[in-house]
């Protein structure tokens, strides 16, 4: 079994809330992923980091900022989809890397990503420092459309959120 069918398997196993099976998966597999996050090939280190996520390892956190922070588009990306799915019931993850989310939504070269960061914000707590640049990045001209969009209804979730607090 490799990597990224561990993974989904992992995935597979939170959906069905079978948490024993996969702990136990975690355990096993923990070495690899840390290896797979450290290898040269771009393409392991991105399922290594889209691993984290699948298999719900919030211990590996610290692991997802050095893939935010990754040369390569895939890797930041899959880092990005981890951070969502762990953020989901834990604004915490948001806000620990909210700069760095911040310098991604507004300022990497690929807009896959820049949209992945800015669904990524949605799930942090709604302060007003995101929700400005959000708003700045949705009224931006020259930009692509899904982008500005996204960037958009972003800013309104979190200031619907922010006033109901």
């Amino acid at each position: 079994m490799t990597l990224a069918d561990a993974a989904a398997l992992a995935a597979e196993l939170a959906k069905q809330g079978k948490e024993r099976e996969l702990a136990d998966l975690r355990r096993d597999w923990a070495d690899e992923l840390e290896d797979a996050a450290r290898s040269q090939d771009y393409r392991e280190r991105a399922v290594a980091y889209r691993a984290v996520g699948q298999f719900r390892f919030r211990q590996k956190v610290d692991l997802l900022r050095r893939g935010l922070e990754d040369e390569s588009p895939a890797c930041r990306g899959s880092a990005l989809l981890s951070l969502e799915l762990l953020s989901r019931d834990h604004p915490r993850e948001i806000n620990s890397v909210r700069p760095l989310l911040h310098t991604l939504a507004n300022a990497d070269e690929n807009p896959a990503v820049r949209r992945l960061a800015v669904i990524c914000l949605r799930n942090g707590s709604p302060q007003r420092d995101t929700v400005v640049l959000l708003q700045g990045i949705a009224e931006e001209d020259g930009l692509e459309r899904e982008l500005r969009e996204t960037a958009a209804k972003v800013a309104a979730g979190l200031e619907k959120r922010a006033k109901t607090r």
